[in-house]
């Protein structure tokens, strides 16, 4: 309430202004204790009342402040009760999904989808999936992690309702774009996966690829992006920077932790260790695979026009992205992590225990906002 005073002070300086006259100098006190008894009917005070434009200017000053209070705690009050719907709607979509991830923890995508998933507290099943002979994933004609599988509707354990829609979502900007419009518009899902269509091309190595339209785009409707980013600047700089860590900052990871032999070495020892492998494919894939993404981390260098020390690309990308985030905020989403946030945090995630981890903090200004996203999310999933 101090602070809503604070605020109103302004307001009701200018009633009285318009009310009153300008106050002269050197009314006796007594004028404010006589209109403190003058609702009691005609006298003295009533008197002094009628002839001072100061004392109706306090009057007015009394009264504004008192009604500018009253409708800020009114406001207010009203703001937390639309507030707490809008988080009962959301955590009653949420309550409403099944969500069932295919992942290898060490994918950069895989973790950006984590990393959503925890910040709006939504639960989901995690399965690993054997990079060598990918079975968890042979129902899917898409042959890439992530894959969510989304089943909306109320638990399966109630007979009385219809049987769930199945719904699966590839790419992990997809998956995300999608989730996130369905959290903020309350569209069915079966809907919202049909923003996103696929296409398929051939590449310059005469490859089939698939790519998926406005990935980085939330369907909502001018009051729902309005309400969500507050302007077309955060929304635009949020869809550049979730672009910029797919096309540029994924890229700069497997060079940095396959930089050299001992770094790919230690990277596949990590990756063993979190994956799903069997004791013999493990063993295998440690040395073998070490060696031969050493390999694969020069081409990819070479491809991506990176800098003889790829650490030196990684360092800039940081910095690069620190300064957008700039030092008036605590994160690009304003007091809380936005889509970008998220993604380049679960991109650098990955790399966390490794040698390229620990040079990026020890030589960038990323740590504190890393931290702060951790932080954020870690009290989101709780």
């Amino acid at each position: 309430m101090a602070l809503a005073a604070r605020v109103l002070w302004p307001c009701g300086r200018s009633v009285a202004w318009r009310l009153g006259s300008r106050p002269r100098p050197g009314l006796p006190e007594s004028g404010r204790a006589g209109f403190a008894g003058a609702a009691g009917g005609p006298g003295p005070a009533a008197t002094a009342l009628k002839g001072s434009p100061r004392l109706l200017g306090v009057a007015a000053l009394a009264l504004g402040g008192a009604l500018g209070l009253y409708h800020t705690a009114r406001w207010h009050l009203r703001a937390q009760d639309l507030r707490a719907e809008r988080s009962a709607a959301q955590l009653s979509l949420s309550s409403r999904l099944q969500l069932t991830l295919y992942q290898y923890k060490t994918c950069p995508f895989c973790s950006k989808v984590r990393a959503f998933l925890d910040f709006h507290a939504l639960p989901y099943q995690v399965v690993e999936v054997n990079p060598v002979r990918r079975a968890e994933i042979k129902f899917s004609s898409y042959r890439k992690v992530p894959i969510l599988l989304a089943q909306e509707g109320e638990s399966v354990e109630d007979l009385s309702q219809p049987p769930l829609l199945q719904q699966q979502l590839n790419d992990s900007s997809v998956i995300i774009s999608a989730l996130k419009t369905y959290l903020v518009s309350g569209q069915p899902l079966e809907d919202v996966v049909t923003y996103y269509p696929p296409m398929k091309s051939v590449n310059e190595q005469g490859r089939e690829v698939t790519e998926f339209c406005n990935k980085y785009w939330l369907m909502l409707d001018e009051k729902e992006a309005q309400r969500l980013y507050g302007g077309k600047e955060a929304r635009t700089e949020e869809m550049k920077w979730r672009q910029w860590a797919d096309d540029w900052l994924v890229h700069l990871i497997s060079p940095n932790v396959y930089r050299t032999p001992a770094e790919a070495l230690a990277s596949f020892d990590y990756i063993v260790k979190e994956g799903r492998f069997g004791a013999v494919e493990g063993a295998v894939a440690k040395y073998i695979g070490a060696a031969a993404m050493y390999l694969i981390s020069k081409r990819l260098k070479s491809r991506h026009h990176l800098q003889d020390d790829v650490r030196e690309d990684l360092y800039e990308a940081a910095n690069k992205w620190v300064a957008a985030v700039g030092k008036d905020r605590p994160f690009m989403g304003g007091q809380k992590p936005n889509l970008a946030d998220l993604a380049v945090y679960g991109v650098l995630r990955v790399m966390e225990g490794l040698e390229a981890f620990d040079d990026l903090v020890r030589h960038t200004r990323i740590q504190p906002w890393y931290l702060r996203v951790e932080k954020a999310i870690a009290e989101a999933a709780q």
